[in-house]
């Protein structure tokens, strides 16, 4: 396949033409209670033809990769930026990108068989089930191939070729009328950029029977109790808040109104940027594509923009916001390389990317010492926001109670509830380097037609202080 030959088999008189090929193929395996129960492959594969017609945007999609479905995808593109609102865009907002990147990969999974696959996933199930009280066991792995072509007739030629891996397991456990899931650090949160190396974990054994122990510890824990404390969350947790209460509300797109039937606005005002106080003084948050392994890291969005680290709150105070160079024109604000698209058919977005809190010093030991009564929670099971992302409530799994600097009792149904700038600013501890970790999520669902999209988030153990905690189920 020859991308620059079809681009200029592509004859519209457009005053520039884009053409993003993508194909990706993913292999899904599912076990339960030890007995596979699914096994699937799936590929999708066409393009996306963008023109610019006078400053307005056209876009066309087809399956059809071949020349003269190309040409027809142009057509439609050509017609629909004819008839598109006055907006003036200029080629800046489409850089020619022009390169290679590659996924690192320690060991592909092309090196075991689907067999020696579904064969652990079912020693996952057995060894989870750590006594009868477990009623229920659960093992999933999804490996997948992306490949993205994006050439351009002023000049960009790009190639980018991605592996990602999603893994995840969870045992429920029943006691009576109580029923506890417990999974790997929340649903379908590990996943990365990479192969087999993130699921053949030197931990991995530890981990599983660590989620067997739990499910059945909890229930026969008390409910989580109703109080104003610190609280301490774990990475796990720490991606979610993340995700809800920073990644969304920066959204360029979604601050100009653009999502606000389908995913919301937000509370962040364009006159926010560079004045407002988001959080403490310790709250640093980083927009980074180039993190190796994590879930959402590229060397170039889907506009031909090149990524790089930037922060978008520093000490506390809110500088970028998380938008492409169409939303930047629009906005009259700083962003970042985050025009992202799902797949062949949908046209990129602002997305958020990896989005991470930068760390700080110390132990998880030297993190909760100084802390006389609190609650330490992990990995998410709810959320619940408001549209303007500015009041919520999440539940976790699993938690224990903090005294006088040490991990006790553990408690079942922990919730947490807070106000995005009040809850950030009573940030007051954060964990070292040794505490960070990242997980990610392939579902972040945004935009009308849906994108859902991958995400990566990471994040040491953070201490919040004056939080309204409670239990229930």
């Amino acid at each position: 396949m020859n991308p620059t030959a079809l681009l200029a088999a592509i004859s519209v008189p457009a005053d520039w033409i884009g053409l993003r090929l993508v194909r990706e193929t993913a292999v899904v395996y599912h076990v339960r209670d030890g007995h596979p129960q699914a096994q699937g492959r799936a590929t999708t594969w066409g393009a996306m033809v963008e023109v610019s017609v006078q400053g307005r945007w056209g876009y066309g999609a087809t399956p059809n990769v071949t020349p003269t479905g190309l040409r027809q995808a142009a057509d439609h593109a050509y017609r629909h930026a004819q008839l598109a609102a006055p907006r003036t865009h200029t080629l800046r907002e489409r850089p020619p990108a022009t390169g290679q990147y590659r996924t690192p990969v320690g060991q592909s999974w092309r090196d075991v068989s689907p067999g020696e696959l579904t064969d652990l996933l079912v020693k996952i199930c057995h060894t989870l089930k750590v006594s009868d009280t477990i009623v229920c066991t659960k093992a999933s792995l999804t490996t997948t191939e992306r490949e993205t072509w994006y050439v351009s007739t002023n000049g960009a030629d790009l190639y980018q070729q991605f592996y990602y891996i999603s893994n995840h397991f969870a045992a429920t456990a029943q006691a009576g009328t109580e029923v506890q899931t417990r999974s790997d650090h929340g649903m379908l949160a590990r996943c990365y950029q990479g192969g087999l190396e993130w699921l053949f974990t030197a931990d991995l054994w530890a981990r599983v029977a660590r989620i067997g122990e739990q499910a059945v510890e909890l229930v026969a824990a008390e409910n989580c109790p109703t109080m104003r404390t610190y609280l301490v969350l774990a990475p796990d947790q720490m991606l979610l808040q993340i995700h809800e209460t920073v990644g969304h509300p920066l959204e360029l797109d979604r601050i100009l109104g653009d999502e606000r039937n389908y995913a919301g606005w937000s509370f962040v005002q364009l006159s926010d940027f560079g004045h407002l106080q988001y959080g403490s003084p310790l709250m640093n948050i980083t927009f980074d594509p180039t993190v190796p392994g994590e879930f959402a890291s590229y060397a170039v969005d889907d506009t031909g923009v090149v990524a790089q680290r930037e922060y978008l709150i520093r000490h506390g105070l809110l500088v970028r916001g998380l938008g492409s160079l169409e939303s930047q024109m629009r906005a009259g604000v700083p962003g970042v390389a985050c025009g992202r698209a799902c797949s062949w058919n949908r046209p990129p977005i602002d997305r958020m990317g990896n989005l991470n809190l930068e760390p700080g010093t110390g132990s998880f030991a030297d993190v909760i010492r100084d802390i006389e009564r609190g609650i330490y929670m992990e990995s998410n099971r709810s959320w619940s926001i408001d549209d303007y992302r500015r009041k919520f409530q999440f539940g976790c799994e699993y938690a224990r109670l903090i005294e006088n600097g040490q991990l006790t009792k553990t408690y079942k149904n922990p919730n947490y509830r807070g106000i995005s700038l009040e809850f950030w600013r009573n940030l007051v501890r954060l964990g070292g380097p040794e505490t960070w970790e990242m997980y990610g999520s392939p579902y972040c669902g945004k935009g009308e037609p849906n994108q859902a999209i991958r995400v990566g988030h990471g994040s040491p153990v953070a201490v919040f202080a004056n939080v309204e905690v409670f239990g229930g189920g």
